[in-house]
Protein backbone atom coordinates (compact mmCIF):
# COMPACT_ATOMS: atom_id res chain seq x y z
CA UNK A 1 0.00 0.00 0.00
CA UNK A 2 2.83 2.40 0.86
CA UNK A 3 4.48 1.62 -2.47
CA UNK A 4 1.27 2.40 -4.40
CA UNK A 5 0.70 5.64 -2.48
CA UNK A 6 4.27 6.91 -2.78
CA UNK A 7 3.91 8.47 -6.23
CA UNK A 8 0.53 10.17 -5.61
CA UNK A 9 1.77 11.58 -2.29
CA UNK A 10 4.99 12.81 -3.90
CA UNK A 11 3.00 14.51 -6.65
CA UNK A 12 0.68 16.08 -4.08
CA UNK A 13 3.64 17.50 -2.15
CA UNK A 14 4.91 19.17 -5.32
CA UNK A 15 1.56 20.83 -6.08
CA UNK A 16 0.73 21.57 -2.45
CA UNK A 17 2.13 25.16 -2.41
CA UNK A 18 0.06 26.12 -5.45
CA UNK A 19 -2.96 24.28 -4.06
CA UNK A 20 -2.72 26.23 -0.79
CA UNK A 21 -2.47 29.52 -2.67
CA UNK A 22 -5.46 28.55 -4.82
CA UNK A 23 -7.59 27.73 -1.77
CA UNK A 24 -6.61 30.91 0.09
CA UNK A 25 -6.82 33.41 -2.76
CA UNK A 26 -9.41 31.80 -5.09
CA UNK A 27 -11.67 29.31 -3.40
CA UNK A 28 -12.16 31.06 -0.05
CA UNK A 29 -12.84 34.50 -1.62
CA UNK A 30 -15.36 32.86 -3.97
CA UNK A 31 -17.21 31.37 -1.01
CA UNK A 32 -17.01 34.74 0.73
CA UNK A 33 -18.50 36.49 -2.30
CA UNK A 34 -21.36 33.99 -2.39
CA UNK A 35 -22.01 34.67 1.29
CA UNK A 36 -21.88 38.45 0.86
CA UNK A 37 -24.34 38.30 -2.03
CA UNK A 38 -27.16 37.27 0.33
CA UNK A 39 -26.53 40.14 2.76
CA UNK A 40 -26.84 43.93 2.66
CA UNK A 41 -23.24 44.48 3.77
CA UNK A 42 -21.59 47.78 2.92
CA UNK A 43 -17.93 48.51 3.53
CA UNK A 44 -17.41 49.54 7.15
CA UNK A 45 -21.06 49.04 8.13
CA UNK A 46 -23.28 46.45 9.75
CA UNK A 47 -25.04 43.76 7.77
CA UNK A 48 -28.06 41.49 7.86
CA UNK A 49 -29.26 38.51 5.84
CA UNK A 50 -31.50 39.53 2.91
CA UNK A 51 -31.73 36.28 0.92
CA UNK A 52 -32.14 36.73 -2.83
CA UNK A 53 -33.06 40.42 -2.58
CA UNK A 54 -29.83 41.51 -4.25
CA UNK A 55 -30.39 39.10 -7.14
CA UNK A 56 -33.95 40.37 -7.65
CA UNK A 57 -32.63 43.93 -7.53
CA UNK A 58 -30.13 43.18 -10.31
CA UNK A 59 -32.74 42.39 -12.91
CA UNK A 60 -34.68 45.55 -12.04
CA UNK A 61 -31.53 47.64 -12.38
CA UNK A 62 -31.26 49.25 -15.85
CA UNK A 63 -27.54 49.91 -15.31
CA UNK A 64 -26.87 46.21 -14.68
CA UNK A 65 -28.96 45.14 -17.66
CA UNK A 66 -27.08 47.63 -19.83
CA UNK A 67 -23.76 46.29 -18.54
CA UNK A 68 -24.91 42.75 -19.29
CA UNK A 69 -25.78 43.74 -22.86
CA UNK A 70 -22.42 45.48 -23.32
CA UNK A 71 -20.60 42.41 -22.00
CA UNK A 72 -22.38 40.03 -24.36
CA UNK A 73 -21.77 42.27 -27.37
CA UNK A 74 -18.11 42.64 -26.45
CA UNK A 75 -17.69 38.87 -26.10
CA UNK A 76 -19.45 38.34 -29.45
CA UNK A 77 -16.98 40.71 -31.12
CA UNK A 78 -13.79 39.76 -29.31
CA UNK A 79 -13.87 35.94 -29.29
CA UNK A 80 -14.45 35.33 -33.04
CA UNK A 81 -11.96 38.06 -33.94
CA UNK A 82 -9.31 36.62 -31.62
CA UNK A 83 -9.91 33.11 -32.93
CA UNK A 84 -9.64 34.29 -36.53
CA UNK A 85 -6.40 36.25 -35.95
CA UNK A 86 -4.84 33.53 -33.77
CA UNK A 87 -5.66 30.71 -36.16
CA UNK A 88 -4.57 32.74 -39.19
CA UNK A 89 -1.20 33.64 -37.69
CA UNK A 90 -0.68 30.08 -36.41
CA UNK A 91 -1.29 28.70 -39.91
CA UNK A 92 1.15 31.22 -41.38
CA UNK A 93 3.82 30.43 -38.79
CA UNK A 94 3.32 26.72 -39.34
CA UNK A 95 4.27 27.20 -42.98
CA UNK A 96 7.27 29.46 -42.31
CA UNK A 97 10.61 27.82 -43.05
CA UNK A 98 13.17 30.50 -42.15
CA UNK A 99 13.46 32.60 -38.94
CA UNK A 100 10.55 30.88 -37.18
CA UNK A 101 11.73 31.97 -33.75
CA UNK A 102 11.97 35.63 -34.74
CA UNK A 103 8.45 35.68 -36.18
CA UNK A 104 7.00 33.89 -33.14
CA UNK A 105 8.71 36.28 -30.74
CA UNK A 106 7.57 39.35 -32.69
CA UNK A 107 3.95 38.20 -32.77
CA UNK A 108 3.98 37.13 -29.12
CA UNK A 109 5.56 40.36 -27.90
CA UNK A 110 2.29 42.33 -27.42
CA UNK A 111 1.05 39.62 -25.02
CA UNK A 112 3.82 40.32 -22.51
CA UNK A 113 3.38 44.10 -22.59
CA UNK A 114 1.40 45.95 -19.94
CA UNK A 115 -2.32 46.36 -20.67
CA UNK A 116 -2.15 49.86 -19.23
CA UNK A 117 0.73 50.77 -21.52
CA UNK A 118 -1.07 49.27 -24.53
CA UNK A 119 -4.26 51.14 -23.61
CA UNK A 120 -2.47 54.49 -23.37
CA UNK A 121 -0.74 54.00 -26.72
CA UNK A 122 -3.90 52.87 -28.51
CA UNK A 123 -5.94 55.70 -26.99
CA UNK A 124 -3.51 58.14 -28.58
CA UNK A 125 -3.74 56.25 -31.88
CA UNK A 126 -7.56 56.48 -31.80
CA UNK A 127 -7.67 60.23 -31.06
CA UNK A 128 -8.84 62.69 -33.72
CA UNK A 129 -5.25 63.83 -34.31
CA UNK A 130 -3.81 60.37 -33.75
CA UNK A 131 -2.05 57.94 -36.03
CA UNK A 132 -5.12 56.05 -37.35
CA UNK A 133 -7.10 59.18 -38.16
CA UNK A 134 -3.98 60.61 -39.77
CA UNK A 135 -3.97 57.66 -42.17
CA UNK A 136 -7.70 57.96 -42.78
CA UNK A 137 -7.33 61.67 -43.53
CA UNK A 138 -4.99 60.87 -46.40
CA UNK A 139 -7.78 58.96 -48.14
CA UNK A 140 -10.49 61.47 -47.14
CA UNK A 141 -12.19 59.15 -44.61
CA UNK A 142 -11.37 60.82 -41.32
CA UNK A 143 -11.52 61.86 -38.67
CA UNK A 144 -13.44 59.10 -36.85
CA UNK A 145 -14.26 59.22 -33.15
CA UNK A 146 -13.49 55.61 -32.36
CA UNK A 147 -13.75 56.06 -28.58
CA UNK A 148 -16.44 58.76 -28.68
CA UNK A 149 -18.96 56.92 -30.85
CA UNK A 150 -21.26 54.49 -29.01
CA UNK A 151 -21.40 52.27 -32.08
CA UNK A 152 -17.62 52.08 -32.57
CA UNK A 153 -16.25 51.98 -29.04
CA UNK A 154 -16.70 48.23 -28.43
CA UNK A 155 -15.14 47.17 -31.76
CA UNK A 156 -12.29 49.61 -31.07
CA UNK A 157 -11.69 48.18 -27.60
CA UNK A 158 -11.97 44.61 -28.87
CA UNK A 159 -9.34 45.38 -31.52
CA UNK A 160 -6.91 46.56 -28.83
CA UNK A 161 -7.59 43.45 -26.72
CA UNK A 162 -7.07 41.18 -29.73
CA UNK A 163 -3.77 42.87 -30.58
CA UNK A 164 -2.69 42.53 -26.95
CA UNK A 165 -3.75 38.93 -26.31
CA UNK A 166 -3.82 36.90 -29.51
CA UNK A 167 -0.21 35.75 -29.09
CA UNK A 168 -1.04 33.24 -26.36
CA UNK A 169 -3.83 31.59 -28.35
CA UNK A 170 -1.61 31.64 -31.42
CA UNK A 171 1.02 29.53 -29.65
CA UNK A 172 -1.59 27.06 -28.38
CA UNK A 173 -2.99 26.60 -31.89
CA UNK A 174 0.49 26.41 -33.37
CA UNK A 175 1.32 23.59 -30.96
CA UNK A 176 -1.90 21.85 -32.05
CA UNK A 177 -0.92 22.23 -35.70
CA UNK A 178 2.53 20.80 -35.01
CA UNK A 179 0.94 17.71 -33.43
CA UNK A 180 -0.96 16.83 -36.64
CA UNK A 181 0.92 14.03 -38.45
CA UNK A 182 2.27 15.30 -41.76
CA UNK A 183 1.48 11.90 -43.30
CA UNK A 184 -2.27 12.68 -43.10
CA UNK A 185 -1.85 15.90 -45.06
CA UNK A 186 0.49 14.28 -47.55
CA UNK A 187 -1.96 11.42 -48.17
CA UNK A 188 -4.79 13.91 -48.75
CA UNK A 189 -2.58 15.90 -51.13
CA UNK A 190 -1.81 12.72 -53.10
CA UNK A 191 -5.54 11.96 -53.29
CA UNK A 192 -6.10 15.35 -54.92
CA UNK A 193 -7.49 17.35 -51.96
CA UNK A 194 -6.88 21.07 -52.28
CA UNK A 195 -5.73 23.34 -49.42
CA UNK A 196 -9.27 24.16 -48.24
CA UNK A 197 -10.34 20.51 -48.29
CA UNK A 198 -7.27 19.50 -46.29
CA UNK A 199 -7.93 22.27 -43.78
CA UNK A 200 -11.62 21.45 -43.40
CA UNK A 201 -11.38 17.65 -43.32
CA UNK A 202 -8.07 17.07 -41.54
CA UNK A 203 -6.71 20.15 -39.78
CA UNK A 204 -9.91 21.40 -38.13
CA UNK A 205 -11.04 18.02 -36.71
CA UNK A 206 -7.58 17.25 -35.31
CA UNK A 207 -7.24 20.80 -33.99
CA UNK A 208 -10.54 20.65 -32.10
CA UNK A 209 -9.07 20.10 -28.59
CA UNK A 210 -6.80 23.14 -28.97
CA UNK A 211 -9.66 25.18 -30.43
CA UNK A 212 -11.88 24.24 -27.51
CA UNK A 213 -9.24 25.36 -25.02
CA UNK A 214 -8.64 28.64 -26.84
CA UNK A 215 -12.34 29.45 -27.20
CA UNK A 216 -13.06 28.78 -23.52
CA UNK A 217 -10.03 30.73 -22.26
CA UNK A 218 -10.69 33.70 -24.55
CA UNK A 219 -14.39 33.72 -23.67
CA UNK A 220 -13.60 33.84 -19.97
CA UNK A 221 -11.09 36.62 -20.61
CA UNK A 222 -13.63 38.59 -22.63
CA UNK A 223 -16.21 38.37 -19.85
CA UNK A 224 -13.58 39.66 -17.41
CA UNK A 225 -12.32 42.55 -19.56
CA UNK A 226 -11.55 45.56 -17.40
CA UNK A 227 -8.04 47.03 -17.84
CA UNK A 228 -8.48 48.24 -21.40
CA UNK A 229 -11.90 49.73 -20.63
CA UNK A 230 -10.70 51.46 -17.46
CA UNK A 231 -7.68 53.00 -19.19
CA UNK A 232 -9.23 53.96 -22.52
CA UNK A 233 -12.88 54.89 -21.89
CA UNK A 234 -13.80 54.60 -18.21
CA UNK A 235 -17.04 52.91 -19.25
CA UNK A 236 -18.07 55.65 -21.67
CA UNK A 237 -19.27 57.19 -23.80
CA UNK A 238 -22.77 57.11 -22.27
CA UNK A 239 -21.98 53.70 -20.67
CA UNK A 240 -21.47 52.17 -24.11
CA UNK A 241 -18.42 50.28 -22.77
CA UNK A 242 -19.70 49.84 -19.22
CA UNK A 243 -19.50 46.05 -18.82
CA UNK A 244 -20.20 43.73 -15.87
CA UNK A 245 -16.69 43.87 -14.44
CA UNK A 246 -16.75 47.67 -14.56
CA UNK A 247 -20.16 47.64 -12.86
CA UNK A 248 -18.73 45.33 -10.18
CA UNK A 249 -15.79 47.68 -9.68
CA UNK A 250 -18.06 50.71 -9.58
CA UNK A 251 -20.36 49.22 -6.96
CA UNK A 252 -17.60 47.77 -4.79
CA UNK A 253 -14.98 50.54 -4.90
CA UNK A 254 -17.06 53.51 -6.01
CA UNK A 255 -20.25 53.12 -3.97
CA UNK A 256 -18.73 50.75 -1.36
CA UNK A 257 -21.74 48.48 -1.83
CA UNK A 258 -19.78 45.27 -1.38
CA UNK A 259 -22.77 42.94 -1.21
CA UNK A 260 -24.24 44.19 -4.47
CA UNK A 261 -20.82 43.96 -6.15
CA UNK A 262 -20.49 40.38 -4.92
CA UNK A 263 -23.90 39.60 -6.41
CA UNK A 264 -22.74 40.87 -9.80
CA UNK A 265 -19.66 38.67 -9.47
CA UNK A 266 -21.71 35.55 -8.72
CA UNK A 267 -24.04 36.22 -11.67
CA UNK A 268 -21.00 36.69 -13.91
CA UNK A 269 -19.54 33.39 -12.67
CA UNK A 270 -22.77 31.54 -13.42
CA UNK A 271 -22.99 33.16 -16.86
CA UNK A 272 -19.41 32.17 -17.75
CA UNK A 273 -19.99 28.62 -16.49
CA UNK A 274 -23.13 28.21 -18.60
CA UNK A 275 -21.44 29.59 -21.71
CA UNK A 276 -18.45 27.27 -21.18
CA UNK A 277 -20.71 24.23 -20.88
CA UNK A 278 -22.55 25.20 -24.06
CA UNK A 279 -19.23 25.56 -25.87
CA UNK A 280 -18.12 22.16 -24.62
CA UNK A 281 -21.27 20.52 -25.93
CA UNK A 282 -21.11 22.29 -29.30
CA UNK A 283 -17.50 21.23 -29.82
CA UNK A 284 -18.32 17.58 -29.08
CA UNK A 285 -17.39 16.49 -25.57
CA UNK A 286 -15.99 13.14 -26.72
CA UNK A 287 -13.30 14.85 -28.78
CA UNK A 288 -12.21 17.44 -26.22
Amino acid sequence: MRHRLRDPITGLLFVLPMLVLFVIFRFVPSLGAAGLSVTDYQLGGSWSFVGVTNYARLFDDPIFMGALRVTIVYVAIYVPLTLLVSLGTALLLNSVIFMKGIFRSALFLPYVTSFVFAGVIWRWMYEFDGFINGLLAKIDLGPVGFLDDTALVLPALATVSVWKGFGYSMLILLAGLKSIPSSYLEAARVDGANAWQRFRSIVLPLLRPALFFVIVIETIGAFQAFDVIYVMTGGGPSRASYNLIYALYDQGFGNFNVAYAATIGIVLFVLVFIVSMIQRRLLDRSNT
